[in-house]
């Protein structure tokens, strides 16, 4: 039941993109090009997120011994420290979105939407991810 419900939530997750926009790698450039022809509506959507996310991330953040609805613990990073490979690795996520107007889970939702282009990203990203854990050691 827990993976069906899992599926069933990301497809709702995918539906939401896809409505919103934001699987839409040219309406993501266009809201980060401010200079430009700037489209705010993606910022309606990441406040509506914002919304909806506030009061559990609170309530988990309060409560360290909150559990997910199967009674599994919930856990928090506990490292709050600004590093430079958290800053290194946010200055690349944010470099990689603005070249291609994607993000990880929307480069799966436009294989479903038949945009086989992401696949390029998807091929980039995971191998960055493998590099990463060469450079890292193999420690994560």
């Amino acid at each position: 039941m827990k993976n069906f419900l899992a599926f069933l939530f990301g497809g709702l997750f995918a539906v939401g993109l896809m409505v919103s926009g934001m699987a839409n790698p040219e309406k993501v450039l266009n809201f980060l090009d401010i200079s430009g022809q700037w489209d705010p509506s993606l910022a309606f959507v990441m406040a509506g997120a914002i919304c909806v996310a506030f009061i559990p991330f609170q309530r988990a953040v309060r409560h360290p011994e909150i559990k997910t609805v199967y009674g599994e613990n919930i856990e928090l990073p506990q490292n709050t420290h600004l590093d430079a490979k958290l800053i290194a690795g946010s200055c690349l996520f944010g470099i990689g979105w603005g070249i291609a107007g994607i993000c990880p889970a929307p480069s799966f939702t436009l294989i479903g939407l038949g945009h086989y282009q992401a696949l390029y990203f998807i091929g980039a990203m995971f191998a960055g991810v493998w590099l990463h854990r060469i450079w890292a050691g193999g420690s994560k």
